[in-house]
Order: structure tokens, then C-alpha cells, then sequence
């Protein structure tokens, strides 16, 4: 395929953009927090149900049920660990929501780099372009990486970290296969085209959204 300088601008001022209103959102305050995830809540829900008309149409319960537990229950529980009051530190309240999207941000780069690379045992049907050695190479290096940037904020300890970070990749690349299946289902490529060149909100925050439960769980039990 031909390199086209076009897209290749269109994709990189969305992608400097969407990287701009993430991090003021994750480290301005906690209004501006709920702002921007509220905003993805919301767009999420409108591609969602756009999709499960088409897999499932007339069956408005059941869009409904899948999109509290797929949607409203991560944004929940995200807002849940950024408000959290057992702490007082405001930085500290910061720290695992971007521990979290972070370990994704480097996951998918890095899989993206490793399986360019050296990939070449397919993944799943689900995502021919994903590799086996894309994925753990994607992995290892976030895990890495976060562990030791977050153990260098003096947040928490160095094995919460490395289970943060590792708990984002592996599930955030579930959350990633997931979206992919319902779009193949629903017989479309992208989810939505909010933000030209990268998709729509379901295409930014797939694996997100599988992620939060699951760290949640291990903030829940081991941190908090």
C-alpha cells in the first residue's frame, strides 16, 4: 500500500489532539476528569447501540442490559478510583487512571512495533493483523516500562505496578478482540468516525473499558 502524506496528517493531528484533551483530562483536576469520561460514556453508548441495532435489531432490553454492564459499570468504576475518598493526595487519585490507560497507550504501540517485526503466528480470526509476538511483545514491554515509571513516583509499591500494568495489557487486548468481534458482526469497520482517521469512541477505548473492572478488583483488594 502506497504511503499517503494526507492521511498520514489527518491521523497524526487527531492523534496529537486526542492525546491533549486525555491528559487534561487525567491530570488537571477531578471536574475535568469527569468531563472527558462522561463525554466518552455517552459517545460510547450512541456507537454501541448503532451496532447492536444492526446484530440484534428490535431487542432494545438487551442493548440496554450489554451496554450497563460493557459501558456504564467501567466508567463507574473508573470514576470510583479517581474520586475515591479514602485518600486525600490528589496526585495520588490520579496516578492508577493513568497507570491504566497508559499501560494500554504502550501496549498497543508496542505490539504494534513488535508484531511489524518479528510477527508471525496469527493471534485470532477475530483480528488477522494481531500476532502472537506482537501481543506478548506489546505486553512485556508495557509491563516493563510502567512498573518502572510508576515505582519511580513513589505511589504505591512496585509489585502493585507491575500487576496494574499487567492486568491493562492483557485485558485491554481481550477488550480490543471484543470490539473487533461486535463490528465484525455488525458488518462495519470502524465504529464511528468522530475522530477521522482513528475511528470512533469504541475504537479509542475498547480496551479501556474491559480493563477498569479488573484493575479495579486488584485496587479494591490490594491498595485501597
Amino acid at each position: 500500500m502506497a504511503f499517503d502524506l494526507k492521511t498520514f496528517r489527518v491521523r497524526t493531528l487527531t492523534a496529537i489532539v486526542f492525546a491533549a484533551v486525555m491528559l487534561t483530562g487525567l491530570l488537571w483536576n477531578r471536574a475535568a476528569f469527569i468531563v472527558l469520561f462522561l463525554v466518552v460514556h455517552f459517545g460510547c453508548w450512541s456507537e454501541f447501540l448503532r451496532l447492536m441495532k444492526k446484530i440484534m435489531p428490535g431487542k432494545t432490553f438487551i442493548h440496554y442490559l450489554t451496554g450497563l454492564l460493557y459501558l456504564t459499570l467501567p466508567i463507574t468504576l473508573f470514576f470510583f478510583i479517581r474520586l475515591d475518598t479514602a485518600f486525600t493526595d490528589d496526585n495520588l487519585l490520579k496516578v492508577v487512571p493513568c497507570g491504566i490507560i497508559f499501560s494500554i497507550w504502550i501496549n498497543d504501540t508496542m505490539a504494534y512495533i513488535s508484531g511489524s517485526l518479528i510477527g508471525k503466528t496469527p493471534l485470532s480470526r477475530i483480528s488477522p493483523k494481531k500476532t502472537v509476538e506482537g501481543t506478548l511483545g506489546g505486553i512485556i514491554l508495557s509491563v516493563t516500562v510502567i512498573t518502572i515509571i510508576g515505582s519511580l513516583t513513589g505511589y504505591f509499591r512496585t509489585i502493585d505496578w507491575f500487576f496494574i500494568s499487567l492486568i491493562s495489557a492483557v485485558t485491554g487486548t481481550f477488550g480490543d478482540l471484543l470490539e473487533s468481534k461486535i463490528k465484525r458482526l455488525a458488518g462495519v469497520k470502524d465504529s464511528g468516525n468522530i475522530m477521522p482517521g482513528h475511528g470512533g469512541f469504541l475504537d479509542r477505548f475498547d480496551s479501556l473499558l474491559v480493563a477498569i473492572p479488573f484493575v479495579f478488583v486488584y485496587y479494591f483488594l490490594m491498595i485501597r
